[in-house]
């Protein structure tokens, strides 16, 4: 290895993974990433969150490229905002879950790439709000289906975790289409049976001419084991449920413990 990374692709989760609690990039980590990427690898974000509210983030360590949004539903580039892959659901498809949730009043937004919707923005409950705040993004009031001009990538509903356990318990066992996530404690996300981080890193590996084993996934909640799994190494922060890290090859430290710089350091630094 004449001083080449192994790895040329390095996909990073954000909340849980990248960020510690408090929402942010720690200094140490956010050099080390750079780092890294100095050294020839390219640093992709695999998040749940929309390209709005995750770009930031890789611009705030400088850097280009591209961004696996929605948990793998859109693909976008960091410097033209474009989206070049998404897959799109039936609206149709959300109806029986739009009904559920008003019935048990769990609250819902759609997605779609860059744009997302709630019934009633003045109307948000005051958790919901700071959870929107938190996540550094606004939804606006959902339209006519007719009206949205884009299409819907996610939906995903928001509510206490026995609440959520309990609709996930419901729900497996309607017939449906579409892909079902819970992308942490407190969300249920419903998206094309196609999409997941797994799946959209591997389109984009493919495209890049990328091997499997060229990628380092590391990530911690239950949308990203798709992505631990296909990666050639998977690494679970120790913040992790036991089943995400089952389905890791390795853990590292926590979020709060700086757990992706002690990662990089190992693979691709030492």
């Amino acid at each position: 290895m004449d001083g080449e990374m192994k790895y040329k692709l390095i996909a990073l989760d954000l909340d849980g993974t990248l960020l510690n609690d408090d929402h942010d990039i720690s200094e140490q980590t956010m050099e080390t990433v750079i780092e890294v990427s100095k050294q020839g690898a390219e640093i992709i974000v695999c998040t749940g969150r929309g390209p709005q509210n995750s770009i930031p983030f890789m611009e705030k360590m400088g850097l280009m490229g591209y961004v696996i949004s929605h948990n793998g539903a859109a693909t976008a580039k960091v410097e033209t905002r474009e989206i070049i892959h998404q897959f799109s659901m039936d609206h149709g498809a959300l109806t029986p879950y739009i009904e559920y949730c008003r019935e048990k009043d769990i609250h819902f937004d759609v997605n779609t790439a860059f744009e997302m919707f709630v019934e009633s923005v003045e109307n948000l409950k005051v958790e919901v709000r700071s959870m929107y705040e938190n996540f550094l993004t606004l939804p606006f009031n959902l339209p006519a289906w007719t009206d949205l001009k884009d299409p819907i990538v996610k939906f995903t509903m928001f509510g206490e975790p026995a609440q959520l356990d309990e609709a996930y318990k419901e729900f497996s066992t309607w017939t449906s289409d579409l892909n079902m996530l819970r992308s942490g404690e407190y969300f249920i996300d419903l998206m094309d049976k196609e999409a997941s981080k797994g799946n959209a890193l591997k389109q984009f590996a493919i495209k890049r001419g990328i091997q499997q084993e060229e990628i380092l996934a590391i990530g911690n909640y239950h949308n990203d084991i798709t992505m631990l799994t296909y990666a050639g190494k998977g690494i679970a922060m120790d913040n992790s449920p036991i089943e995400v890290k089952a389905a890791a090859d390795e853990i590292t430290l926590s979020n709060n413990e700086d757990g992706v710089h002690v990662a990089l350091l190992k693979h691709c630094l030492s």
